[in-house]
């Protein structure tokens, strides 16, 4: 696809491909042991939140389309600091969560091939994944829409799976355990509390948006991309609270492991063949994807910094490749030296790390909420649909602090920001002094 020529609907699926991953397939798990059935409102909260933060910044790209995105907006609004910050807040947190993405394929690919080390299985997904850039924009709008529907496909095979199953009462079990899901005592059994501590995982199942912003300005027409994240949002709205209501209708939900996908665990109490398979494989293509529209948004973001001179000036230059090929061989080496973090620090710390990373995400929400509100002329209504996604961001983060491994996470961030806050400030003093 030549720049400037994508339609909306392309957009919307090519969010789909960067969205639906393993924070949907394998975090909802989590999910699903912190809010018990109720995981359900979690889910919902969480889309509202996107929806918010999407559509703030799809009306930003709209009136000043720019390839550095919330980067070039949070400079914008609030100062060169800011803009700086922005951008390696987010390539530290996509660069983390990237090596723990590919040690999670590498698991997966031993299933099928347990004699191979898993160093060597991420180490092929993540040079897979580069190869994928060097085709440029179009090889990686081709391969996310695939992926999409792929993803897409398998949700709706599981959907389908489920009805039948629901309907024929294989094993004796006619009624799976749907009552609980229609009786407020059961709903509720992990109270106000669990659906606060599962707000969290429920939230990374949306996560991608961010390269949807990244990938506006390859629009046909600009003025499209609302309607384009409207329509994605609410179709994964649909499609995951059904799929997981399904799960829930299947299996009590105290029998969903969190080292497992909910899916396969619900469909191996019914001895369907080849369904491990099929979802192992699913589960390598949702990784797989998100992992790729990371390493896209890293090097468009790095480019953008170094053009800013926030970034060494060289990795901004542009060659004979489709890419800057300075920025593709600086992302490739800190991918695979995520890789090797991943594989060598403790399981804990990592796990920590990853955390850290995933909320430094949000925390980009709220910035892209706050120059919204800075650069726009914003309605009453609009004020108060700001105040409601920063308030769903806050209590989400907020949720963190109730469990150790999440607390933590959230103390790594924290120390995270305050260091690249300070180089910020720093490199910001020595920028004006050279003026």
């Amino acid at each position: 696809m030549n720049k400037g020529q994508m339609k909306w609907w392309q957009l919307s699926l090519l969010g789909i491909g960067c969205t639906i991953g393993t924070g949907f397939f394998l975090g909802s798990s989590i999910a699903i042991q912190s809010g018990g059935n109720a995981v359900l409102i979690a889910f919902l909260l969480a889309a509202i939140g996107t929806y918010i933060v999407y559509d703030a910044l799809a009306k930003l790209s709209v009136n000043d389309p720019d390839k550095g995105s919330f980067r070039s907006y949070a400079k914008k609004a609030f100062g060169r600091w800011a803009g700086f910050s922005n951008g390696w807040i987010y390539c530290l947190s996509e660069v983390l969560i990237m090596g723990s993405q590919l040690i999670a394929l590498g698991i997966f690919t031993q299933f099928w091939f347990p004699e191979l080390p898993l160093w060597m299985l991420a180490a092929i997904y993540g040079g897979l994944g580069l190869l994928v850039l060097l085709a440029g924009m179009q090889g990686f709008e081709k391969i996310e829409n695939g992926f999409g529907i792929v993803k897409l496909a398998a949700i709706l095979i599981f959907i389908f799976l489920s009805i039948i199953l629901l309907i024929r009462g294989l094993n004796g079990n006619s009624s799976g355990t749907m009552p609980y899901l229609m009786d407020g005592q059961h709903f509720f059994t992990q109270g106000i509390t669990g659906i606060w501590q599962a707000l969290l995982y429920a939230v990374y199942a949306f996560g991608g948006i961010e390269v949807m912003g990244l990938v506006v300005i390859d629009l046909k027409d600009p003025r499209t991309a609302p309607k384009a994240g409207k329509v994605m949002l609410i179709l994964l709205t649909v499609i995951y609270l059904i799929s997981i209501a399904l799960v829930l209708a299947l299996v009590p939900w105290t029998m969903v492991n969190p080292d497992e996908s909910p899916f396969i665990t619900a469909l191996e109490l019914y001895q369907l063949p080849l369904i491990i398979d099929l979802f192992t494989g699913i589960l390598i293509v949702a990784g797989f994807s998100t992992m790729v529209a990371a390493l896209y948004a890293v090097i468009t973001l790095v480019t953008s910094l170094a053009e800013d001179k926030d970034a060494p000036a060289i990795l901004a230059k542009q060659g004979k490749f489709k890419v800057p090929m300075p920025a593709f061989l600086f992302t490739a080496a800190v991918l695979f030296f995520s890789i090797i973090i991943a594989l060598l620090l403790p399981e804990k710390i990592f796990e920590y790390m990853t955390t850290a990373a995933g909320l430094m995400l949000i925390y980009n929400w709220l910035f892209i909420l706050a120059a919204f509100t800075k650069l726009e002329n914003t309605s009453s209504w609009e004020k108060g649909k700001v105040l409601l996604g920063a308030l769903l961001i806050v209590i989400t983060v907020a949720g963190t602090t109730m469990q150790q491994t999440s607390r933590l996470g959230f103390y790594v961030s924290l120390l995270f920001l305050a260091i690249i806050g300070t180089v910020a400030k720093v490199n910001d003093k020595r920028n004006r002094s050279t003026i």
